[in-house]
């Protein structure tokens, strides 16, 4: 099974508290201002995620999702893309 993790920009305040439980340091707070005027968190390293979720378990603001990629349905979606 492959996954995707996803932190969203926009409503990741960068309280940092993701980046101190993960368990294999992938996150970093990022030195990039969001619209909010926030810095927001990202995957540095993200070949290192193991999608524990202990990040989406700790985010106060539900910014980061982690989600199972059922194979087929990406290259269907790939294909209907080139389509359009």
């Amino acid at each position: 099974m492959a996954y995707e993790h996803h932190i969203d920009d926009e409503r990741c305040k960068g309280c940092g508290l993701c980046v101190t439980v993960c368990p294999k340091n992938v996150l970093e707070v990022s030195d990039q201002v969001n619209t909010k005027g926030y810095f927001p968190a990202y995957q540095a390293r993200p070949e290192d995620c193991i999608y524990c979720a202990m990040c989406c378990t700790m985010c106060p603001d539900m910014a980061i999702t982690i989600t199972e990629i059922v194979e087929g349905v990406a290259d269907l979606e790939k294909m209907e893309e080139k389509n359009e």
